[in-house]
C-alpha cells in the first residue's frame, strides 16, 4: 500500500507498519517487520485479550470483586475502577468516572495470576501469544505497559481481532462496545473527552475529538495507542486493521502524523474495494 510509505517522513529513528484485512490477508506493510519495539500501552490490548480468555475459561468472572473496594474485573478492564493512573489509590467510586489507569491493569494482572495460580506474563503467553504464533512478543513486566513485540506478530493479533479463533465472537463483540456509557474522562495526550468511551480494554473511537485515529475512521473503530509511539486500530466498517510501531515517544509529531496516515490508509482501502 502506497499510503504506508508515509512513515518514511515521520521524525522517528525506526518505524514499521502494516494493514490487515478482515479476512487476515495483509493488504500492505512497510519497514522492518521483525524489529522488536516497546509497545507501551498497546500492551493493554494483549492483556485484555488474556483476561477475556480467563473469563471464558471460568477462571474469573467479569463481575467478581477485583481492585479497590466495590470494583470488579469489568471495572478494571474499562478504566472505571476509580483507581489512580499509576498508583493503587482510589480517586473515585467504581463506575462513576473514566480514570485511565495503569495501576488498574496491574491489579487485573495480579487478580488473574492469583485466580489461575499462573504468573500473568506466563498466562498471556500460554493463552494468547503461543496459540497465535507470536514468538517475538514478550511481557517482561507490567500488563499495562511493558510488552515488546513486532509488526509481524501484531499482524497475527490484528487478524485475530477481526476473526477471533481463541475467543467466542460474541465475547469480543461485547468487549469492543461501550461499557459504562456516558462517563467522562481524560484520554491521555488528547485531553478531556465527553464522553470518554471505552470497551473492555479496548478504546472506542465514537465521536471523540481530537483523537489519534483519522477523521474518516468509523465510530466503531477500536484499539489503543502507546506512549512509546505505537498504535493498533481495527475499523470494522472499513474491514481492516492497522498497526504502526516506532521507537520515538508519543508527542506532537504523532498527533499530527497518525491521523493523516489513518485517513490515507482508509482512502486507499476504499479505492481498492
Amino acid at each position: 500500500m502506497q499510503s504506508l510509505r508515509m512513515i518514511e517522513n515521520w521524525p522517528v529513528p525506526t518505524a514499521a507498519a502494516a494493514v490487515v484485512r478482515a479476512d487476515g490477508v495483509v493488504a500492505g506493510s512497510y519497514g522492518p517487520l521483525d524489529h522488536r519495539f516497546p509497545l507501551a500501552s498497546v500492551t493493554k490490548l494483549l492483556a485484555a485479550y488474556a483476561a477475556l480468555l480467563a473469563v471464558e475459561e471460568g477462571a474469573v468472572e467479569l463481575d467478581e470483586p477485583a481492585g479497590p473496594e466495590g470494583s470488579t474485573v469489568r471495572h478494571l478492564l474499562a478504566h472505571t475502577s476509580g483507581v489512580a493512573f499509576d498508583e493503587q489509590r482510589a480517586m473515585a467510586a467504581p463506575g462513576s468516572r473514566r480514570i485511565y489507569s495503569n495501576a488498574g491493569f496491574e491489579a487485573l494482572g495480579d487478580h488473574i495470576a492469583k485466580a489461575t495460580d499462573i504468573p500473568f506474563p506466563q498466562y498471556l503467553h500460554e493463552a494468547v501469544l503461543e496459540p497465535l504464533g507470536m514468538t517475538a512478543t514478550d511481557l517482561p513486566g507490567s500488563p499495562a505497559k511493558d510488552g515488546v513485540s513486532t509488526v509481524a506478530d501484531l499482524i497475527r493479533f490484528a487478524a485475530e481481532l477481526q476473526a477471533p479463533r481463541l475467543l467466542a465472537p460474541q465475547t469480543l463483540a461485547a468487549a469492543t462496545q461501550v461499557v459504562f456509557p456516558g462517563l467522562t474522562g481524560v484520554l491521555p495526550g488528547f485531553g478531556y473527552q465527553k464522553p470518554n468511551d471505552w470497551g473492555l480494554g479496548f478504546e472506542i473511537r465514537d465521536g471523540k475529538s481530537p483523537h489519534w485515529t483519522g477523521a474518516g475512521s468509523s465510530p466503531r473503530t477500536f484499539g489503543h495507542f502507546g506512549q512509546s509511539g505505537t498504535f493498533l486500530w481495527v475499523d470494522p466498517d472499513a474491514g481492516a486493521a492497522c498497526v504502526a510501531l516506532t521507537d520515538r515517544a508519543f508527542g506532537p509529531w504523532a498527533i499530527e502524523a497518525w491521523p493523516k496516515l489513518t485517513d490515507a490508509v482508509l482512502d486507499e482501502l476504499a479505492r481498492s474495494a
